[in-house]
């Protein structure tokens, strides 16, 4: 039977049916993505391939997506010079490729193929095994596996019932429902499982692919499953489909005596084991917690507001949603301003590329503006969030501080919403879809997964003659947006890429959702330096949110350059010379980042350090200055809490770093683009195709075809 397109248990995200049509479409520009109908014809030339020439028993699709070709040949097929003011290059036939991970759903081996567009058919160029350890990202379906695991497991069942029984002698009064649940204790089918990479966990071999179960129990269909954690975590193998471990983490308690682990950090808390590190695999898990079992919290959580109504009623207590706010309609009767060719966009002066990738989602490229007749190209590869970084505190949850690389792990596209007039997006809306492999070759279909819409942004510039009779000129600011929203587990991430007027581009981040949670017991501290305290028994312990966002520059061509500027006092000036008389003068001090070595820097807010990708060959007549874009991150730049020899420093180096600059170098598979590695699940160190080697050595940066990698963040 060949493989078809369908949407059948893609959770919350896929629309409709589609069926594979006798001729596969052509692609419109060189970085469309594969349409679903490619990727169920890129699976049959895989499939096809793996039956007759090896020995793989069983094929479960990882990714699928497309292999870019070279810039150089993108940007000929477009027409855009390789500087502003030349010819284009001759055009070059550009072969269509796909790039596929999978793995051997017998044994666990990981693959990765490259296949190539020839004649109407897929067909296979490479087909290389994955080093033993390296694992392709966790897909959708093996999420959701993890929760058929961990319910069918019986030890699992019977930690639950057991938790569930004890749960009487601590929980207050309840009504009659609640009462049942303590007594019958957490039934497999109430138990939920939010899937977590293992991340860094020497305890388990490089070759077995494991997640981490985060357990709560959801007491109704759709009431807030993260109201009620769990005190144990199983750990799960995707191949075997086993439960292969169950964690029980410790937890903080109030200090018994002056000899609290903690005291050298002068913090008044103790913790219930004698150490951090979890314990081995041949110990007694739950012994080794030294602590009583803590049933999960039963007060009640909801966020949708026909359970927060039924709650309210059985309790008695008063509830009403807002509605003191007028309606505000936006409207825009002549229609938009911009206009759609597929996945290409213009607007005002700008043009762009617009697609959907499995790993990162929404990515920008070849992007132009049109100055008065002169098409200046400003990025040619993807601006993109390249990778989301979420470290968690061995506080007493996540188990032995497992740091989740969520791009990299789970992947922000296969997490994508589909969005919603009048919610996510408001306004008159242009819509584009987006697709990724399931497990068995046939797609994933999210029909509205970008949002492309216009709005007023504020003044774009004002100037008032404050002479009497003098005139002032005011301007309204329109800016296009691009949005795409993902959700991870408990939390969504809001991804908006503006366009401005004048030239401008922003990204905003914007985090929602709720927080991840843990069971806390009644011997722990109410103030924990660790956590913040939600709800009785509920906690959510700090952590980071760190983001690197990729740009592939071609400021009026592909020879630029990164400068760095501080402002600093006039040196060798004080207070009374000749030159600086009142004592506060300054001035801004520049410098080329001109090597790879010196490519890793690192921001100053005392010296309001500022960032600029510039091309040297392209004067402002005036000025005389390059001609440019500034880095402005400085709302965003957060360090790496994490020390420097830490696990998560160590998966992730390019955290420790407000910007890298690298030669950008393509080969058979593409351009450096990931900057913690290709291939994030369970790796231990950085790889060797991640940011923090590809900065080393003496390659001049000066007036070359560069990378930036931009790293951003807060903390929660």
């Amino acid at each position: 039977m060949s493989p078809s397109l369908s949407t059948d248990g893609v959770p919350g995200t896929a629309t409709g049916v589609q069926k594979t049509p006798a001729k596969l479409p052509g692609y419109q520009h060189p970085l469309d993505p594969l349409t679903p109908e490619e990727i169920v014809a890129v699976s049959l030339g895989l499939r096809k391939y793996v039956a007759e020439k090896t020995d793989i028993k069983a094929v479960r699709f990882i990714t699928s997506s497309l292999l870019p070709p070279p810039k150089k040949s993108v940007l000929a097929f477009l027409g855009i010079p390789l500087a502003t003011g030349k010819e284009p290059e001759h055009t070059q036939t550009i072969v269509r490729k796909a790039e596929v991970d999978f793995v051997d759903a017998v044994i666990g081996n990981a693959y990765n193929s490259v296949l190539a567009l020839k004649e109407g058919n897929w067909e296979v160029e490479t087909l290389d095994k994955l080093p033993e350890g390296v694992q392709p990202q966790i897909s959708v379906e093996e999420l959701l596996l993890c929760e058929d695991i961990i319910r069918a497991d019986e030890r699992v069942q019977k930690l639950a019932k057991e938790v569930g029984k004890s749960a009487e002698f601590f929980v207050n009064p309840c009504d009659v429902s609640d009462c049942i649940i303590h007594c019958i204790g957490v039934e497999p089918h109430q138990l939920c499982a939010d899937g977590w990479a293992i991340g860094y966990d020497d305890r388990f071999p490089v070759t077995q692919r494991v997640q981490q179960a985060l357990l709560f129990a959801r007491l109704g269909r759709h009431e807030n499953l993260y109201a009620h954690p769990m005190d144990f975590i199983p750990v799960v193998d995707s191949i075997t489909k086993k439960v292969i471990h169950i964690d029980f983490p410790p937890r903080h308690t109030k200090p018994s005596s002056s000899s609290s682990m903690y005291s050298p950090t002068g913090l008044d808390l103790d913790l219930s084991s004698s150490k951090t590190t979890p314990p081995t695999l041949s110990e007694d898990a739950f012994s080794a917690s030294n602590r009583e079992r803590i049933p999960p919290p039963l007060e009640n959580g909801d966020f949708l507001p026909d359970l927060m109504k039924e709650n309210a009623e059985k309790t008695g207590k008063p509830f009403k949603l807002r509605d003191d706010i007028k309606p505000l309609h936006i409207v825009q009767p002549e229609g938009v301003s911009f206009k759609m060719n597929g996945h290409e966009l213009e607007w005002q002066k700008w043009k762009m590329h617009i697609s959907f990738h499995h790993r990162e989602g929404l990515v920008l490229s070849t992007i132009t503006y049109n100055d008065d007749g002169v098409i200046r190209p400003i990025i040619i590869g993807c601006l993109c969030l390249k990778w989301l970084y979420l470290m968690l505190h061995r506080n007493t949850h996540i188990r032995g501080s497992s740091p989740s690389t969520r791009s990299g792990e789970y992947g922000m596209g296969t997490m994508a919403n589909e969005l919603a007039l009048g919610c996510d997006c408001l306004g008159q809306i242009h819509y584009l879809p987006g697709a990724f492999v399931k497990h068995d070759g046939t797609a994933f279909v999210i029909k509205n997964v970008i949002c492309i819409h216009e709005e007023d942004a504020g003044l774009l510039w004002k100037h008032t003659d404050f002479r009497v009779g003098g005139r002032s000129q005011a301007v309204r600011s329109r800016r296009l947006v691009v949005q795409m929203i993902c959700t991870l587990a408990n939390y969504e991430y809001m991804f908006n890429y503006s366009f401005y007027q004048d030239g401008n581009i922003n990204l905003d981040i914007g985090l929602s959702g709720i927080l991840q949670v843990y069971a806390e017991d009644k011997n722990t501290p109410a103030s924990s330096p660790f956590a913040t305290t939600l709800a009785p028994g509920v906690s959510a312990q700090y952590h980071q949110h760190l983001f690197s966002v990729r740009v592939d520059p071609m400021i009026d061509g592909l020879s630029n350059t990164v400068t760095e500027t501080d402002v600093i006092p006039l040196p060798n000036a004080p207070t009374g010379s000749p030159l600086n008389h009142a004592g506060n003068a300054f001035i801004t001090k520049t410098q080329s980042i001109s090597k790879q070595s010196e490519g890793a820097r690192d921001y100053d807010l005392q010296l309001d350090r500022r960032w600029a990708i510039t091309n040297p060959t392209r004067k402002h007549p005036y000025s005389g200055k390059a001609a440019g874009y500034t880095i402005m991150g400085k709302g965003a730049v957060t360090p790496l809490l994490a020390r420097d020899d830490s696990w998560v420093a160590k998966r992730a180096a390019f955290a420790k770093k407000a910007l890298w600059v690298v030669r950008d170098k393509e080969g058979p598979k593409g351009s450096r683009v990931w900057p913690a590695g290709k291939y994030v699940p369970q790796t231990r160190d950085s790889p060797p195709d991640s940011v923090v080697n590809w900065a080393k050595g003496d390659d001049n940066l000066d007036g070359e075809d560069i990378l930036l990698f931009i790293t951003m963040g807060t903390f929660t």
